[in-house]
């Protein structure tokens, strides 16, 4: 099935932000429970001891997505890595409570980060989980060329895609957020209100889901992005990550300066 960028209503600037907030803390909560997060380490594990990074700057982080996770079970794994938290429509709120919960180990950027233009002074490993299907291919070559021109390491995850299994249980996503807004944290009573009234937030879910699996790129795809990059002696590795006993897979796209390709 090829690939279509239809729109998501989060990504509009007009898109109220108490919506957007939600859904993304929605996201964030089910990385956490689905246990798919966890999945994704060893292979960012990698990624850090290859790049000898300590620090990972997190694009489109939305409600703070997997690096709550991810940084967790990297700690346990032996690694002492910080995490700053970034996106174009900053959810201070999530943001804070995820900093504040961290030890210190997490920050985050209250102002808006373009994930296409990154400042080059922002130090660390480039993340962005199930958020690179946002983005165009002239856009995606941007975010991916950025870290080519300033040398820094980029690793790309999306859990969802163009599969039968993630379609079906987007779905279903309705009921879930029935079953599981109320132990979002932190949690808003508009949110109670959007999900059991008037179920926006449900369908918002429902529909920008939807959208993702459609949106997401494919290995073959993302080959493609990098085959129209100017990057001389990186080493880039593009594959799949089963999702548990599930018939369903993440992609990822791992990239590497030549200075740290060796490493």
């Amino acid at each position: 099935m090829k690939r279509l960028h239809l729109f998501e209503l989060e990504d509009q600037s007009w898109f109220p932000a108490l919506l957007r907030d939600a859904g993304t803390a929605y996201i964030r909560r089910v990385l956490e429970w689905s246990g798919h997060a966890k999945l994704l380490v060893p292979k960012l594990r990698e990624a850090l001891e290859r790049s000898g990074e300590k620090r990972l700057l997190d694009l489109c982080s939305g409600g703070g997505g997997a690096i709550p996770v991810v940084v967790r079970e990297l700690e346990r794994a032996g690694l002492d890595v910080r995490a700053r938290l970034t996106d174009y429509y900053p959810n201070e709120a999530a943001f804070r409570a995820i900093a504040a919960d961290s030890s210190g180990r997490i920050d985050y950027a209250p102002r808006p980060v373009d994930a296409t233009d990154v400042p080059a002074d922002e130090p660390g490993l480039r993340t962005l989980f199930n958020a690179f299907h946002h983005f165009r291919p002239a856009d995606a070559r941007r975010i991916l060329g950025g870290a080519v021109r300033t040398g820094r390491p980029i690793a790309v995850f999306e859990i969802v895609g163009r599969q039968l299994l993630p379609i079906v249980g987007i779905l279903l996503s309705p009921l879930q957020v029935f079953a599981l807004m109320p132990f979002v944290r932190p949690l808003r009573a508009s949110w109670l209100f959007f999900t059991y009234v008037v179920p926006a937030i449900p369908l918002l879910v429902l529909w920008d889901g939807l959208v993702s699996c459609l949106r997401v790129y494919s290995p073959d795809e993302l080959r493609e992005l990098i085959a129209g990059l100017d990057a001389p002696g990186w080493t880039w590795d593009v594959g799949t990550i089963r999702l548990g006993r599930a018939p369903a897979h993440a992609t990822y796209l791992v990239g590497y300066p030549p200075v740290t390709a060796s490493r």
